[in-house]
């Protein structure tokens, strides 16, 4: 009887401690394959760096990831040729899988970490990083003991495109915010960093040959409050707001990015969003009249942002500035926009008709893709290849262009079909300026994008080619970010979604499971300072009307939390009703609802309002 005893508690020891093990190891984006086991190894300053290599790239990694964890541990891991000792093994190992995957091994008593390129050994030291504990994350040394728990993983991206898109245009923000950026991306294994760097509102780039371009497009009037609202700009008016990069900044900014194996994609958007470069050179729209750069005022099919295809000028300029972008930029594309242009301006300009007519063209969305084909052909006499938003399909595709497909997935499946390649980002699942929770909680922008959605969706619709899926990203549009603290509560935690959706095969997908990762990741935001939105776990109000009466259900996008609320202008906690799940109707004389999320008896939601007159605002709008 004693022997079953001590059979029955070993085997719940091993169940424990298995348990244990498989409660340990939170990476995001989640790797292909993880075997957890019981155990732990711990880093000090007695374990020791073998690299197997002396590529130089590989090299450079190994120097981030030994300056890199030493900040916050004090250690600096002396690299030695064996070790006898406990180690840390890196090696490049030639194979035909996937270039960026990479194998790593923690036991007790060393970690080992294989790749077929010093790309795939940096992603798995970032999934290394997020084995150790948060306080990796730290800007300063902390004492304490340092352990990674034992597990055997090996992994590889789904896709080889994974970005995330910045635009410096509404908002400048400077070369360390962008190498902030590009850092923070890097730690979840995204490889593109899209850099919208011009646009109405401010042009970004250093172009020597165009001077005017930074010393008028660049800078704007002050405004502050609400974009799209603000007061256009007075004659004479002083133009302090704004900022460029300069050459040598980009170079920097470029070499920073390789060493995190980040490549950078340039965009110019043309020919329409083009009012900043046409304050600094007026005569290259079809009006010919000195705007100014719009600040973030109204201007709409008022003032003319989109060059003359007619004038033969623009095309001038333009091979100034690709030719000196494509030698600043190893990237082997350079997106050109192509979005949104009004088309007015062209039908009733001469040049413009006179070029449909020398060209034999039908009609304006025919001059666009004149102009888009005529820009393939000059990226390519440059080395480079044109991609660009969705609407370069309109009036034909050129021959071999890449299309990012921002409206939804129409323009990337027309794209596939006609077997070009496709980079998804639609904009309901991709865009990280629209609202993430309810708008009563959220800083003032537009559309709705919550985190489920960027996590459930797929870039591969059923009825394409996987093949010509290049991947996707998410793209931050800063209308209504003017700061880099904004930025961050924009980017985070909807880009964890998006790192799953695009590195992580599609059958390990589990919402569920990825909301207990993500928390995870939340304490190392706060010790690195990162700011980032919990809206997921707000209430969502959702109004209807029945037979006249307006009614409101609440959810939750996360499992188990409990929805408290009250009519009556007072602040709910746990003793308020508790939301039930049948809709609720407001009570005579009550106009506001306030709604608040517990988690576990803890308030983990903000409490917001929503006033009745919103709620059937909401109801017209939709």
């Amino acid at each position: 009887m004693k022997n079953v005893v001590l059979l029955y508690l070993a085997l719940c020891t091993g169940l424990i401690s298995q348990v244990k093990a498989q409660d340990r190891v939170h990476i995001i984006p989640e790797p292909v394959s993880i075997q957890e086991q019981p155990g732990e190894f711990t880093l000090d300053n007695n374990v020791s760096l073998i690299v197997n290599s002396t590529d130089k790239q590989l090299e450079g990694t190994v120097k981030w990831f030994l300056d890199r964890i030493s900040v916050s541990t004090g250690f600096y891991l002396k690299q030695q040729k064996e070790s006898s000792g406990k180690a840390i093994r890196i090696e490049l190992k030639k194979s035909d899988a996937n270039q960026e995957g990479y194998t790593l091994s923690v036991t007790p008593t060393g970690i080992s970490l294989s790749a077929a390129t010093p790309a795939g050994i940096f992603y798995g030291l970032q999934s290394l990083l997020q084995l150790l504990p948060a306080d990796i994350e730290s800007a300063s040394q902390i004492n304490r003991t340092w352990t990674l728990p034992c597990a055997e993983i090996a992994d590889y991206p789904r896709f080889g495109w994974r970005g995330l898109m910045l635009d410096v245009s509404r908002h400048f923000f400077t070369k360390e915010e962008v190498k902030r950026y590009i850092d923070e991306m890097s730690k979840y294994k995204y490889n593109v960093f899209h850099w919208h760097l011009s646009d109405d509102n401010g042009w970004r780039i250093e172009i020597k040959s165009l001077p005017e371009l930074t010393k008028v497009g660049a800078w704007r009037v002050a405004r502050t409050g609400r974009w799209g609202k603000f007061e256009a700009p007075k004659p004479g008016e002083p133009t302090p707001d704004g900022g460029f990069y300069t050459q040598d900044d980009i170079r920097e900014i470029i070499d920073y990015a390789r060493q995190r194996y980040i490549t950078i994609l340039p965009e110019i958007d043309v020919p329409a969003h083009s009012l900043a470069m046409i304050a600094a050179y007026p005569n290259l729209s079809c009006t010919q009249k000195q705007y100014s750069v719009n600040p973030g005022s109204d201007f709409y099919r008022k003032d003319d942002n989109a060059l003359c295809i007619g004038n033969d000028s623009v095309f001038l300029v333009l091979d100034k500035v690709f030719t000196e972008m494509a030698a600043l930029f190893p990237c082997k594309y350079i997106h050109i926009g192509g979005d949104e242009a009004y088309k007015g301006f062209w039908e009733k300009d001469p040049k413009c008709i006179a070029r449909m007519k020398k060209e034999h063209l039908a009609n304006v969305d025919e001059l666009q893709s004149y102009f888009v084909k005529r820009m393939e052909k000059m990226l390519q006499s440059k080395g480079k290849k044109l991609i660009g938003w969705d609407e370069i399909l309109e009036g034909g595709l050129a021959p071999e262009a890449t299309v990012m497909s921002w409206r939804g997935m129409k323009g990337g499946i027309q794209a596939a079909k006609m077997n070009h390649h496709v980079v998804m980002s639609p904009w309901a699942f991709c865009y990280l300026d629209l609202y993430q929770g309810d708008p009563s909680a959220e800083p003032p922008t537009y559309g709705m994008c919550r985190l489920s959605d960027s996590y459930n969706y797929d870039p591969v619709p059923d009825s394409v080619d996987e093949k010509y899926i290049l991947g996707g990203q998410g793209n931050l549009w800063t209308e209504s970010v003017a700061n880099y603290r904004h930025i961050q509560y924009m980017t985070w935690p909807r880009a964890l979604a998006l790192s799953e959706v695009y590195w992580s095969p599609k059958s390990k997908r589990n919402w569920d499971d990825f909301i207990s990762r993500m928390e995870s990741q939340f304490p190392r935001f706060d010790t690195a300072r990162v700011k980032y939105a919990r809206s997921a776990y707000n209430a969502i109000v959702k109004p209807a009307v029945n037979n006249g009466v307006l009614s409101v259900k609440l959810s939750t996008e996360i499992k188990g939390l409990d929805i408290y609320y009250t009519f009556d202008n007072t602040n709910p906690d746990p003793f308020y009703p508790r939301y039930s799940g049948e809709a609720l109707t407001f009570p005579a004389g009550a106009d506001k609802l306030n709604i608040v999320t517990y988690r576990n008896g803890k308030k983990i939601g903000e409490q917001f309002t929503v006033s009745k007159e919103e709620l059937s605002k909401r109801m017209k709008e939709d």
